[in-house]
């Protein structure tokens, strides 16, 4: 396989940390050149511009190719093989390629196309990493008991399927050759023993666990694992697969785009936004905001009650200021209330 270029999936729930992790490799290629492919479920944009802040050296336009119109897994055919023919045939092709999927992506789909024809002869896959948000798991934002689920079933005859997101989390970590348990400096020693201990017991054979801060793990561990995913398959199968279900799509979830007017206060956004997530249960928000008087862009990044935010880089001359933020979350979110919400 050593002809063939080697392709790492990122893929993992929405906020895991799946972006920071990239930019780690990225400041630790050691002198490979590595394409990335990013996939967002939402209107704008808003890793693959993170990840362009990360300094020229390290990310070349031409490397970074991001994929918005629609989940990866589903758009296969018009989006992503095109997007790696045209890069596998350049003239000057990387030594390695890094995608990030959708928090919402089944990785399944993803790894049937790399026995397309077009592809097959020049890629092959290195290893599929999910990447698991510590503290979420640990808060039990993602139902992945099944025993637990079956015990709801019985309590609850309102209930007729599993949760989406489970469905989604359980798909993810049965694609995976390494799982990375993220954020465990947000976590208490017996936590992070005891979600380890969990989730190697929900692993296919041959994956391993890693535990991570700030998505920071050595390359090595992660790079040149020589797995072949797309030759193994087999073991790979999704909720989908194992159900007899041809298609996959999102109707369980919703997404959009929420324009924001001038912004002079902080803090107080960063308030309005947390009131807004615990109030309508949002399950991810992020984007871009432009304060009044500052010179630099501001990234807000929310995973379900937790914020982040910090000032990127400077905004460019004409490009244009304006805030918005991507809401995601389970269909049914009252879109006018939240923009109301946080244009205060």
């Amino acid at each position: 396989m050593s002809d063939r270029i080697p392709v790492t999936v990122i893929t993992g729930f929405l906020g895991a940390g799946k972006t920071t992790l990239l930019r780690h490799l990225l400041t630790h290629a050691n002198g490979r050149r590595i394409a990335l492919i990013v996939n967002e479920f939402g209107d704008i944009g808003v890793d693959g511009e993170v990840l362009k802040a990360c300094g020229d050296a390290l990310c070349r336009d031409e490397d970074l190719i991001e994929l918005a119109n629609g989940c990866i897994c589903c758009t296969v055919a018009e989006d992503f093989i095109p997007t790696m023919e045209k890069l596998i045939g350049r003239s000057d092709p990387p030594d390695h390629i890094l995608i990030e999927t959708s928090g919402l992506a089944l990785p399944q789909p993803l790894l049937k196309a790399f026995g397309w024809p077009e592809i097959r002869a020049r890629v092959t896959v290195d290893s599929v990493v999910t990447v698991v948000d510590g503290p979420a798991l640990a808060e039990g934002r993602f139902a992945h008991d099944e025993a637990a689920v079956a015990a709801q079933r019985l309590a609850d005859p309102g209930v007729e399927h599993e949760s989406p997101i489970e469905e989604l989390f359980e798909d993810q970590l049965n694609c995976a050759d390494m799982v990375l348990l993220n954020k465990t400096d947000l976590l208490s020693e017996a936590e992070t023993e005891r979600l380890s201990r969990d989730l190697t017991g929900q692993l296919r054979p041959g994956a391993r666990l890693v535990t991570a801060r700030h998505g920071q793990v050595s390359p090595a561990a992660l790079i040149g694992l020589d797995a072949a995913a797309e030759a193994d398959l087999a073991t790979r199968r999704s909720h989908h697969e194992l159900e007899g279900l041809e298609n996959h799509d999102h109707d369980d979830f919703e997404s959009f785009v929420v324009p924001l007017a001038a912004i002079a206060d902080r803090a107080a956004l960063i308030d309005a936004i947390e009131a807004t997530v615990r109030r309508h249960d949002i399950l991810r928000l992020k984007g871009f905001i432009a304060l009044d008087g500052n010179p630099s862009r501001l990234v807000v990044q929310a995973v379900g009650p937790r914020v982040n935010h910090w000032f990127d880089r400077p905004w460019r001359d004409g490009e244009s200021r304006r805030s918005s933020l991507v809401v995601i979350g389970l269909k049914g979110l009252d879109r006018m209330r939240i923009e109301q919400e946080l244009n205060g």
